[in-house]
């Protein structure tokens, strides 16, 4: 076995957060990983810095547990009992951006770019440091927001504020409780003001290529996020801020310029 963690594995933070681990409690994380010690220190101490953490030993796992949940981030071994891990890259790079973080040991040049090129955001070889993956886990969140984020890694329109790392959104400051798969199309949207998104690719993103017919679910979920967002807002300011292209699909639009 190859210990992945040259120090720092145990589930006890060694020193208090930073002002970044803060930032990132709530993110949910797939660990991907056959090892049992090794996913089970590396879940432990992701888990007592704020993360929420799922694990998987295989490929098969890993792809139920990606449809059924849509984490934010995933970490993922290559080396996994029934197929090779970049099976996961291909499969999740059909449907949605998530950033895609590499633990392996293969330390191969050509193996990294290969993964990479593939679609994976990064790559972590064995063994690491605790402080180091989680220093990793911060920056691809923090670019998972997109160019529309802040240096903080919140997303803005209007009133609206899109916490990317901690999972929480706010209208002019009120928190708006949404489901995973309401907060999920609003990330997919609000990251792309003003594109006119097309009902396939909304669903493919938030449900998954098996979903990509099934626009009555697609309707249902904007309604539902149409009225959260305006039961939180006192001013009116996000009024018509979704607005649909008929048989085509939805477009999120700046509300200053939305009547």
């Amino acid at each position: 076995m190859v210990w992945p963690c040259r120090s720092g594995c145990g589930p006890r933070p060694r020193r208090p957060k930073s002002t970044d681990e803060r930032r990132f409690v709530s993110a949910r994380i797939l660990l991907v990983e056959d090892d049992a010690a090794t996913r089970t220190a590396v879940a432990r101490n992701l888990e007592a810095h704020g993360f929420r953490v799922t694990t998987s030993d295989d490929v098969a796992g890993a792809l139920r547990a990606w449809d059924a949940e849509r984490p934010d981030l995933i970490l993922l071994d290559l080396g996994l009992p029934d197929l090779d891990g970049s099976a996961v890259v291909r499969h999740v790079r059909r449907d949605a951006t998530t950033p895609i973080l590499i633990l392996s040991a293969r330390a191969d040049e050509r193996v990294k770019v290969a993964t990479l090129e593939a679609g994976a955001d990064d790559y972590v070889t064995k063994p690491f440091g605790m402080d180091e993956l989680r220093a990793r886990i911060g920056a691809v969140l923090r670019r998972a927001a997109g160019p529309a984020a802040d240096p903080t890694g919140i997303v803005k329109l209007g009133p609206i504020a899109m916490d990317i790392g901690a999972r929480r959104v706010t209208v002019d400051g009120t928190p708006v409780e949404l489901t995973p798969r309401e907060y999920e199309l609003l990330k997919v949207m609000i990251a792309q003001p003003g594109r006119l998104l097309t009902k396939g690719r909304l669903l493919r993103a938030v449900w998954g290529t098996a979903y990509a017919d099934e626009a009555h679910y697609l309707h249902v979920y904007v309604s539902r996020l149409r009225r959260k967002l305006a039961a939180a807002d006192a001013t009116g300011a996000v009024e018509g801020l979704i607005t649909a292209e008929p048989g085509i699909g939805y477009r999120i639009g700046d509300p200053a310029t939305s009547h």
